[in-house]
């Protein structure tokens, strides 16, 4: 038992936002009359269109890899109010692709889309504003952010909740309140907050201690490549 001891006194730690596109297109049957029919409908200003198009250019589906088409048609479905539209705008100036990156940009459009209830974009506002990335730093606001994201059942918006109430950022410190957030992510698979869930129960911070439900927290993440939790798993094993 004292080797469990040891190797769950590892601390968690924020992790800085990774935006995805949304609606992501896993189509594997793209064909040139179905690219033909989206453009179609773009070019008559159908918004859903506009973004589909958009997406296609963003990964190189159908059409060459382009990001400066795919930010030309998200700004043209974002013109429009399209929330998807807005949020990619977002990602592109926070990653910077194909354009200077821009972070103040990206909340800007991340405000658009999250005030109109777009749950990535609240989370990635949050995190923007938990980090003072683009917009002064600002915990109570970050916290507003990503408790409009949990609401709506986002497991990344879940998991910084959890480590906004663990460390007291923007709110008063509680690890039980914590734990329950991280329970929330954690069982929807977000491999950070199998992580943070699995050290509280070790170190039995606002839940009883309990080393085996620990190390089957630790396990899950570290099946999902999580390198702290793999170091212990690890470690446990020799």
């Amino acid at each position: 038992m004292s080797n469990i001891k040891n190797f769950f006194l590892i601390f968690s730690i924020y992790v800085i936002s990774h935006s995805i596109y949304a609606q992501e297109i896993r189509t594997l049957n793209m064909n040139n009359a179905l690219i033909e029919e989206i453009k179609n409908m773009a070019q008559q200003e159908d918004t859903d269109a506009q973004v589909k198009l958009g997406l296609f250019y963003i990964q190189g589906l159908g059409v060459p890899q382009d990001y400066i088409l795919a930010r030309q048609w998200f700004e043209k479905a974002a013109k429009q109010g399209n929330r998807d539209a807005e949020y990619n705008l977002g990602v592109i100036y926070e990653n910077g692709n194909g354009i200077p990156q821009n972070y103040k940009l990206a909340a800007e459009w991340y405000q658009k889309a999250a005030e109109k209830g777009r749950s990535n974009a609240q989370y990635n506002l949050g995190n923007l504003y938990a980090n003072g990335v683009g917009v002064a730093q600002d915990y109570k606001i970050a916290k507003q952010w990503f408790e409009k994201a949990a609401e709506q059942g986002n497991a990344d918006g879940e998991y910084s909740l959890g480590v906004m109430y663990e460390y007291g950022d923007g709110t008063a410190q509680d690890y039980k309140i914590a734990v329950e957030w991280y329970q929330k992510a954690a069982t929807q698979g977000n491999v950070n907050a199998q992580f943070n869930l699995g050290i509280l129960y070790a170190k039995g911070l606002g839940i009883s201690k309990n080393y085996e439900i620990a190390k089957q927290w630790i396990e899950k993440a570290a099946e999902q490549g999580h390198e702290n939790a793999k170091i212990i798993i690890t470690q446990l094993a020799s």
